[in-house]
């Protein structure tokens, strides 16, 4: 199978990087040219986030579908609802849905930025391969492409 350039670039970047190293260390991880590498107490910043960013968003997909199976059971038509008490819950159903699946997309990308940081390829443009840079990363630390990529990724 052939490699995408962001593996490829990763072992430019960090020989470790493509290897699955649970034990990665900061200096292992990615930085631009003009930054400092990571250090122990940066990165133990951005692992706390995304460790209660992980609890907080299981804990809001819970409630959401507690909230949207009560909306399920009260969706039948009742004796008393016209059109728009209908149209009403139909809106409520879709909109509960719809904030569930983007909360366990956001889960799902929080898991997979905890994941890079274990096995050394956090920081690394999954586009070009090429570092995201740290402050980008410290302001948001999901991040999976570097700003000119992301750019190009909006403009599509």
């Amino acid at each position: 199978m052939a490699k995408t350039a962001a593996q490829k670039s990763t072992k430019n970047l960090n020989p470790k990087a493509g290897s699955a190293n649970p034990a990665a260390t900061p200096t292992d991880l990615a930085v631009r040219p003009e930054e400092s590498p990571w250090t122990e107490e940066e990165l133990a910043e951005v692992r706390s986030e995304l460790e209660a960013d992980i609890e907080r968003l299981r804990l809001e997909i819970s409630t959401a579908e507690h909230e949207l199976a009560d909306l399920m059971r009260d969706s039948g038509e009742g004796a008393g609802d016209d059109q728009a008490d209908v149209g009403a819950k139909a809106f409520s159903r879709e909109h509960e849905l719809s904030l569930a699946n983007n909360t366990r997309e956001m889960l799902v990308q929080t898991e997979r930025a905890l994941e890079r940081i274990a096995n050394g390829t956090y920081g690394i443009c999954e586009s070009c391969g090429n570092p995201i840079g740290k402050a980008r990363l410290q302001a948001f630390p999901r991040a999976t492409l570097c700003v000119a990529c992301k750019q190009r990724e909006e403009r599509r």
